[in-house]
């Protein structure tokens, strides 16, 4: 079943963790092999060839830098709705037929949308490559829809919102949460969009945002595998060089995010909870807005406090308090905007939240008064390094490190040298980082609660 919908991951940092683990394994230090290669097209799209030959398999993706952040008022939900309707057909290929092709090829293929940008990818050998570059290439020009494709669709959209979100009170509390948090900013809606707005859409809306956005001087093409830039470019010129730009580059101008300006609360009764949840969400600038020493200092802060059970909140609230059943904290700076840092718990059966937050208040304030110690700083590091060593053979995992990464405002460079400023971290830095978010700054609080609805 394909996932069209990706929400905002709350473990967003996971990308760079991932590098980490491609280079660990690898005495720790950049190869030739994994510096990806680069180039422009004479249409303005952007290619970036990643080079592993230990299988002749490659992961073909394309981005397009407009996401769900990027709609206009009256329109929500209409970058998640047109990546459904991108598998609907062109004059070569009939309606739905665009996966089963990959598969019968032996390939899988999937589409996501992010607030920041929508991608499409195929994995599929190496000998298939130029036909899945072909199907890509149709459809970013080609694409041909009607209302007998576009308005069944949108009815699975409208079911996907009730079952992903009006049926899981948990994402309906992070909902109003980001609400409270990013305020009139895009980041403050869910990505699939708001309701209504989705069951006005139609047909033509979804060839305007096409014709728009869907073009190549807005797109990047990124192949991970047994290929080279030499071996790529020549396709890449035959496939997507000859599309002409149907729209002038695209160019942000985003209302700007105002962090609150006092400590706000949301809380839920619901009777499909059985146990009560706390979450906090603190304002924090994204990975591109950080700079690569604070936003790596950050993901350091997220696991000394909550990466696991060897972390300060696991230890205090779980083990020596009892107050929690589970805990953890982390940063995410996988967005163009501004990101968040955030904190969840459980609290032990039979006690309240009361106790939970007061809890993780107090680890927080020694944290912000004392600092963190050489040996927590070192274990962070050798966490973050460890959970992710096994990515290292995923080119696919790969491929989806630099695109994400890329579209929110990084560079190449940048990410490939994200394990370096994680290993330069120092205690200094981590505490610097930890009294820019979390002193003297305001919070969203989440509290889920069993019970009738509020």
């Amino acid at each position: 079943m394909r996932t069209r919908y990706l929400a905002a991951l709350p473990f967003a940092a996971l990308i760079f963790l991932v590098l980490l683990g491609l280079l660990a394994g690898r005495g720790g230090s950049l190869t030739a092999d994994l510096l990806p290669d680069t180039f422009r097209l004479s249409n303005g799209m952007d290619v970036v060839v990643i080079s592993d030959h230990r299988a002749p398999v490659v992961t073909h993706m394309v981005w397009y830098e407009v996401g769900a952040a990027d709609e206009t008022p009256g329109t929500t939900g209409i970058a998640h709705f047109l990546e459904h309707l991108m598998f609907k057909g062109t004059d070569k290929i009939e309606p739905g037929q665009f996966s089963r092709i990959v598969a019968r090829n032996g390939g899988q293929d999937n589409a996501f949308t992010h607030y920041d940008f929508t991608a499409y990818f195929q994995v599929i050998a190496k000998d298939r490559l130029s036909l899945v570059m072909e199907m890509e290439a149709d459809r970013m020009s080609n694409l041909k829809l009607t209302d007998a494709e576009v308005l069944p669709e949108r009815d699975v959209v409208l079911e996907e919102l009730r079952m992903r979100i009006e049926n899981d009170p948990a994402a309906e509390l992070q909902s109003e949460m980001n609400a409270a948090l990013y305020g009139g900013h895009p980041y403050g809606r869910d990505i699939i969009g708001h309701k209504a707005e989705i069951a006005a859409l139609g047909t033509g809306d979804a060839l305007d945002f096409y014709n728009r956005f869907y073009t190549p001087n807005n797109a990047t093409l990124i192949v991970a595998g047994d290929v080279t830039a030499d071996e790529l470019k020549p396709l890449a010129e035959k496939y997507y060089g000859g599309i002409a730009e149907r729209a002038p580059t695209f160019m942000r101008k985003r209302t700007q995010i105002v962090s609150p300006a006092e400590d706000k609360r949301v809380t839920r009764r619901d009777p499909r909870v059985d146990e009560a949840t706390w979450i906090r969400f603190y304002p924090a600038p994204g990975y591109a807005g950080a700079g690569a020493e604070k936003g790596a200092a950050l993901d350091v802060l997220g696991q000394i406090l909550g990466g696991g059970t060897t972390s300060r909140l696991y230890r205090a609230l779980v083990m020596e308090q009892g107050v929690a059943t589970a805990v953890s904290a982390w940063y995410e700076g996988s967005r163009l905007d501004g990101g968040k840092f955030g904190f969840y718990a459980l609290p032990q059966v039979g006690g309240g939240l009361e106790a939970v937050e007061t809890a993780v208040e107090g680890e927080v304030a020694r944290l912000l008064e004392e600092g963190v110690s050489d040996e927590e700083i070192e274990r962070a590091k050798t966490v973050i390094v460890a959970g992710a060593v096994y990515a290292r053979d995923n080119q696919r995992t790969m491929a989806y490190a630099y695109g994400e990464g890329l579209m929110t405002g990084m560079s190449t460079a940048e990410i490939h040298e994200w394990p370096d400023r994680v290993r330069e971290v120092t205690k200094e830095d981590v505490l610097e980082a930890a009294r820019s978010i979390l002193a003297g700054t305001h919070s969203v609080t989440g509290e889920l609660l069993p019970g009738g609805r509020s």
